[in-house]
């Protein structure tokens, strides 16, 4: 795999067609949020002829309104001027902290305490599930210009959430026998060598760990090199590692990332599913939904069909998160809600499956249910499909509807709903 970082996407020779003006906001933009592709993106997924109207291309490369005009103009101004490439960093970092890196009080709310020490590199906002972040997993082979983990890749360590090895997370673990799911995310854990990832997963097999029913492991290299799967060097050993996981009677899911149906289109990402199902893993699919790449019921519904057909059960279809690029990507709700439906009404049962529009809010995932005129007042009809309090998991409750909001932040109580479900959202009503 060849990567290309940020900084050197302006000058690849596709690129070089662009006029200069557009090439200096792709390294302006490049300078604050992380971008990497690989060849495989830039040789089989993205359709240069369309670029850069191309969605696979608005997905993985800068564009100028990715960043706040300010900020846009701050970071070109020192861009432009050539200055030394600390003082550069140096005022991206500033700029940064003021993207809402870690949305949904990951690091304030999620974390746990052992001890009264906090383990950095878990997260525990679900009472079933923790979330374990390897050192070595978080990177991906290429970036998703909307990413909501962009923060894991920008080199400040103050951001970066990261588990050393597998002992404090045994440890923790063994402490809560309500767990009963592991997600190993990232970045993306299969960007690890096999024999890496065997001292993350191996641990989470021994009798002492019975309850830990299922593991997930978080992954976009089905997307962005397939090939991981099929003629890496250690290929076969992860397959091995894989099978030995259902062997040892876990639940094992790859909770796959497809934003595009192109990403579903090339033989290698076929293989690669077929011989994934192979090792007993079950394969599901979530996304967020987005401007510029998949803003359309007609992608969805085709994405979805593709995936029962392959094999790959649709589970979530997400609201972008307010953090990095958002205000490039985001769909207002009530855009977003009619996307998600009218993919629904041209597929069978088995396609929909994927849950959705859902917001990862700080509450809990909230599920965007509908829209309904109640008593002369029009609302969003929402649910919590888990949430940090497990009595509200399951429950109906109701937003003012409006025209604008992108993120469940922006809604309010309504009919009587108890601001508690809205968390710190409702205090600012």
């Amino acid at each position: 795999m060849r990567a290309v970082p940020g900084e050197r996407l302006a000058d690849l020779p596709p690129v070089r067609a662009f006029d200069e003006a557009t090439r200096h906001e792709m390294r302006v933009v490049a300078s604050v949020l992380p971008f990497k592709v690989n060849n495989y993106v830039l040789d089989e997924l993205i359709d240069w002829d369309r670029a850069p109207d191309d969605p696979m291309f608005r997905l993985t490369f800068p564009h100028r309104a990715m960043l706040p005009e300010k900020m846009f103009a701050v970071m070109s101004d020192l861009v432009a001027a050539g200055a030394p490439r600390a003082v550069v960093r140096a005022e991206a970092d500033r700029q940064r902290r003021l993207l809402h890196p870690h949305p949904g009080g990951q690091l304030e709310l999620n974390v746990p305490r052992m001890g009264g020490v906090a383990v950095p590199g878990l997260q525990h906002k679900y009472r079933e599930t923790v979330l374990l972040f390897p050192a070595h997993g978080q990177t991906c082979h290429a970036y998703c210009g909307y990413c909501f983990r962009w923060a894991q890749f920008v080199g400040m360590p103050e951001l970066k959430q990261h588990l050393p090895g597998p002992d404090a997370a045994v440890e923790y673990l063994r402490a809560h026998p309500e767990v009963t799911d592991v997600l190993v995310t990232g970045g993306d854990p299969l960007i690890m060598s096999a024999d890496r990832l065997r001292a993350v997963l191996e641990p989470l097999l021994s009798p002492g760990l019975g309850h830990v029913r299922n593991i997930r492991i978080g992954t976009k290299a089905l997307s962005y090199w397939p090939y991981r799967f099929l003629t890496d060097p250690d290929a076969d050993d992860l397959m091995r590692l894989l099978s030995e996981c259902v062997a040892a009677g876990r639940s094992l899911a790859l909770m796959t990332h497809f934003s595009h149906g192109r990403e579903l289109s090339t033989p290698a990402v076929r293989r690669a599913i077929a011989r994934l199902r192979g090792t007993g893993a079950v394969l599901r699919a979530q996304a967020p939904m987005v401007r510029h790449v998949n803003d359309d019921p007609g992608v969805w519904a085709d994405m979805w069909r593709e995936m029962v057909q392959l094999g790959v059960q649709p589970y979530y279809t997400f609201v972008e998160r307010d953090t990095g690029a958002s205000e490039y990507f985001a769909l207002p709700l009530t855009r977003a809600l009619a996307v998600y439906q009218g993919a629904l009404r041209r597929v069978s049962g088995l396609a929909r499956t994927a849950r959705g529009p859902v917001m990862s809010a700080t509450p809990g995932k909230v599920l965007l249910s509908g829209e309904a005129e109640i008593g002369g007042q029009k609302v969003f009809v929402c649910s919590f499909l888990q949430s940090r309090e497990p009595g509200h998991t399951g429950r109906v409750f109701f937003a003012s509807w409006s025209p604008t909001a992108t993120w469940f932040d922006e809604l309010r109580p309504a009919l009587g709903t108890d601001p508690a479900f809205f968390g710190d959202a409702a205090a600012l009503a």
